[in-house]
């Protein structure tokens, strides 16, 4: 099924780039530079991830309070519209901050993009009805979607072209870390009805990183080489030339786990585990969350290091086997909140987070750098779009089997199929360079 794709031939181009060179970035010495670029763009995604995690902790009890109702049929329904405006935004924000990206700097858009989810997070703590938590998800959305290609491009730019496996491992790792991090305040801080507004508003706190970036970042010199040479025109470059290939087999690569992710462990797992130990247990949701979390950062770690040693094809098609196994298991094999529940809910998070490391490895290699940033953006966050329809079904899944979470995402994660047959239509990158 393998299309032959031009571009990806060493000896003659690099992919989908300009003529082939040496790869400059082999010879690179890591100094300060290097890991303040790491650094920033490590706490960037960690606090990305703390206020994409922070949500399935708040929202049970958040709609409760709005709606003034106990109901999980119309809770989970509405759940799946406030996640799928946030998912817009994040596809919307990969757009909009990717082309900034492009055309201002990776460092100053990519502060703007942090800044913009910190505030618009703790707007969240004056809603009073669920539209308008909806409205602030949705701009702070625009930030969480930007923050990822910028952050990516600027490291996968700024370091040697031999690491990025570990890179993109630990750039996975590092979102996940802010799930991580938020679950645990979440396990020692209940979360309820009465407390969930002062928890949205102290995580808008990341805002004072976006100024420390500023401060102390340097911008990457790819960049700046590649922007002297040509003007960067990103958004009509990457839809009229040979790179629209890529980009739509990059949006069809990440809508497929953002789609099972958002419409089943990340964005309803934590409520169906809150059904499950009911009052009893209200830390129950923060738990599972905890444990998805472990499971995603070791995930985040094993997937692009699969890419970097079998090939980013075999890895792609070996992660959707997997997830689809373990999901089908714990939505379909379970019913009740126990230890196994927690086990296979660790299973869980590190299958299906595994793509959020092996996305920042490849994504790169599809796009040249005076458009990376806008290119893997607007794929990622595209996905995102998909990934909403994925939610949106997910809440009318919920309706249709009467509030049975297990039931509904069990259906949203059979996507992981056509993962495993599109992903060999894709080209193999493996042991290239970043094209120029």
């Amino acid at each position: 099924m393998n299309m032959p794709m031009e571009g990806y031939d060493r000896t003659e181009s690099t992919a989908f780039g300009s003529p082939s060179q040496t790869d400059t970035s082999a010879t690179i010495s890591l100094g300060r530079h290097q890991w303040l670029v790491l650094a920033a763009a490590m706490l960037g995604w960690m606090f990305d991830g703390l206020e994409m995690g922070l949500f399935p902790i708040v929202a049970r009890p958040a709609l409760q309070d709005l709606l003034g109702i106990t109901d999980d049929g119309l809770i989970g329904q509405w759940n799946s519209y406030l996640v799928a405006l946030f998912l817009a935004g994040a596809a919307c924000g990969g757009l909009l901050f990717g082309w900034l990206g492009d055309r201002v700097g990776r460092v100053r858009t990519m502060a703007l993009s942090i800044l913009a989810y910190s505030f618009f997070t703790g707007c969240c703590y004056f809603a009073t009805a669920p539209w308008q938590l909806g409205v602030f998800r949705f701009f702070a959305a625009l930030g969480m979607g930007g923050e990822w290609a910028l952050g990516v491009a600027l490291v996968m730019e700024c370091w040697p072209d031999r690491l990025r496996p570990i890179l993109a491992g630990v750039i996975g790792a590092a979102g996940n870390m802010g799930y991580l991090v938020i679950s645990i305040l979440a396990m020692c801080v209940q979360v309820t009805p009465q407390s969930w507004r002062w928890t949205m508003l102290a995580c808008s706190s990341p805002a004072l990183l976006a100024f420390l970036i500023i401060i102390f970042i340097p911008e990457s010199k790819r960049w700046q080489e590649s922007v002297k040479q040509s003007a960067a025109r990103p958004i009509l470059e990457i839809f009229t030339t040979r790179l629209l290939w890529p980009t739509l087999l990059a949006i069809l690569f990440a809508s497929i786990p953002l789609i099972a992710t958002w419409g089943g462990v990340s964005g309803f797992l934590p409520l169906w585990a809150d059904q499950l130990a009911g009052e009893q247990n209200p830390y129950a949701k923060a738990i599972v969350q905890f444990w998805v979390s472990v499971g995603a950062i070791i995930g985040c770690m094993v997937g692009p290091l699969l890419g970097g040693a079998i090939g980013r094809r075999p890895a792609y098609f070996s992660l959707c086997l997997a997830s689809l196994i373990v999901c089908s298991f714990l939505f379909r094999g379970l019913d009740e909140y126990n230890t196994l529940f927690l086990v296979i809910a660790t299973l869980a998070g590190g299958t299906t987070a595994s793509f959020y490391g092996w996305l920042p490895l490849y994504l790169p290699e599809l796009f040249p750098t005076r458009v990376r940033a806008t290119g893997q953006g607007l794929s990622f966050n595209f996905g995102r779009i998909f990934a909403m329809i994925g939610v949106l079904g997910t809440g009318q899944l919920m309706q249709y089997f009467e509030g049975n979470y297990a039931r509904a995402c069990a259906t949203i994660t059979l996507v992981y199929v056509f993962g495993m047959l599109f992903i060999w239509l894709a080209p193999e990158t493996k042991g290239k360079p970043l094209p120029e």
